[in-house]
């Protein structure tokens, strides 16, 4: 009963929280950031073991995989432009992906962070399913990293138009790229709402960020205890 009613209380408060959003898109009804806040809440007010809930919220973390593959659709239908602008993506991709892994091991060192928490930081920037993934395969705690994902996530979605407008970022394959990079899923989310072209290069943009992640975290990790 327990497992149902975590599956069933999750959509719940997500679809409550995304017709609040809707009506009110300010950053407090975010469903990223409310719907883990009011399922803590209501975890610690019942005493509910994390286990017994994700017993049944498993099956929504499951549906990450499949929804990462749908991204595949719209890169298919701007295959050409991909293909047109491919060094972009690759430079930009890797030089994301260097700073954000680069900043994630510095981070670990000034907060002084165990090992297995440190591991569970260095894979923040690439989309929940992989760096769960990798952070299980190195040593890190899956369910810290993906609170770690969904915040970068978070966080990536809001800063980035603001850093879109800062800097007069005018071309939606620049715009996808760093979007992309920065905020994987949720930032593709936001760039599909820029167009249908930013979120194609974003998809492919989060794609490339988690192959680079799989080569590069594991030589990161000899860089932590060492600064």
């Amino acid at each position: 009963m327990t497992a149902l009613l975590s599956f069933m209380g999750t959509i719940g408060v997500y679809w409550t929280a995304k017709r609040l959003h809707r009506k009110k898109p300010i950053l407090l009804f975010s469903p990223l950031l409310l719907t883990p806040a009011v399922l803590v809440a209501v975890l610690l007010w019942t005493q509910t073991p994390y286990e017994s809930y994700a017993a049944g919220a498993h099956y929504l973390s499951d549906m990450l995989q499949p929804a990462t593959v749908a991204f595949a659709v719209p890169l298919y239908k701007h295959s050409a432009l991909l293909r047109k602008h491919a060094k972009e993506i690759i430079a930009g991709v890797l030089a994301g992906s260097a700073a954000a892994i680069g900043s994630a091991v510095w981070l670990a060192e000034l907060l002084h962070l165990e090992s297995p928490l440190a591991y569970s930081l260095i894979p923040r920037s690439v989309t929940t399913p992989i760096a769960m993934n990798v952070s299980q395969t190195i040593g890190g705690i899956p369910a810290m990293t993906a609170v770690f994902v969904m915040m970068t996530g978070l966080l990536g979605a809001i800063i980035g138009p603001f850093v879109i407008r800062l800097c007069h970022i005018r071309s939606d394959v620049a715009k996808g790229i760093l979007l992309g990079t920065s905020a994987h899923g949720a930032g593709t989310s936001k760039a599909f709402e820029i167009s249908s072209v930013s979120g194609a290069i974003s998809s492919v943009s989060m794609i490339v960020a988690a192959v680079a992640a799989l080569v590069a975290v594991p030589w990161a990790l000899s860089f932590v205890g060492t600064l």
